[in-house]
């Protein structure tokens, strides 16, 4: 029996507009209702992940940041805070980007430079973050770091940003978190793990957890359960990597695949 179900966001279980499925309220008291927990894991920010799932804020677990801080009921269970001189190094590195914007992602927000700070990238920084400061020296930043993104507005990060970032891979792990996006935190950290740790602490094991994600920052989750779904609308890589497929995230798969793990299809 399914007892834990861990969700990507963008791209999966919100629509394109980065809505919820109007179902899902109903959809989770009939999961809760079962003793199924819902467990968001995202690359999103704490804060941006409390906001949306605010009804449910203390009774779920967020797996936030791509899994570098977990938190439940408003209390940190676990994090994975980066080595400060190689966090700022990597944002140096960002900075000698042309045309892409930078973001140090810290436990209690994040910050991006005075140079970045234009309303086209507020407007897009504001769906993954949604407590941000501006400042002039990332180094003057007293925050304890977890994660560096970048986004290119292109939309071609594979190919302006992941190269250069490359450079940490031995160091950092280094994710193409969308088409936009590129983010570096801690090496072994990821939404898999950060799944494993979980399972262990509610003594839950792989068969009894499912999973959704469409993007290369949910490769390892689709490793960490037994019932892994990719989105129709996922890249190549997940689709190998999952055991199961779902509706695209448009046509809301993962309200669709919660009502067969309600109706027993995996038990």
């Amino acid at each position: 029996m399914i007892r834990l179900i861990f969700s990507d966001m963008d791209g999966t279980l919100l629509d394109e507009n980065g809505n919820l499925p109007a179902e899902f309220g109903a959809m989770y008291a009939r999961l809760k209702e079962r003793g199924i927990r819902f467990a968001p894991a995202s690359g999103r920010q704490y804060a941006s992940l409390v906001h949306t799932f605010a009804p449910w804020r203390d009774e779920m677990i967020f797996v936030a940041e791509n899994g570098t801080m977990v938190m439940e009921g408003g209390r940190e269970l676990f994090s994975s805070p980066v080595e400060r001189s190689l966090a700022l190094e990597v944002m140096r590195m960002g900075e000698r980007l042309s045309g892409v914007q930078s973001v140090f992602c810290g436990k209690r927000q994040g910050y991006l430079h005075s140079a970045d700070d234009a309303p086209a990238f507020r407007a897009e920084l504001s769906k993954y973050v949604s407590q941000a400061a501006v400042v002039g020296d990332f180094a003057a930043v007293d925050d304890v770091p977890i994660k560096m993104s970048f986004c290119d507005f292109s939309g071609h990060a594979e190919t302006t940003i992941l190269p250069a970032m490359q450079a940490f891979r031995d160091r950092l792990q280094v994710s193409l978190s969308s088409t936009e996006w590129v983010d570096l935190y801690n090496l072994g950290v990821n939404k898999g793990s950060a799944a494993q740790q979980i399972q262990q602490r509610l003594g839950v094991t792989p068969d009894e957890c499912a999973a959704f994600g469409d993007y290369g920052n949910d490769l390892e989750l689709m490793g960490a359960v037994t019932h892994s779904f990719a989105m129709d609308n996922a890249i190549p890589e997940i689709k190998e990597r999952a055991r199961y497929r779902a509706p695209g995230n448009r046509e809301n798969g993962v309200m669709a695949v919660c009502e067969r793990i309600l109706a027993g299809e995996f038990d």
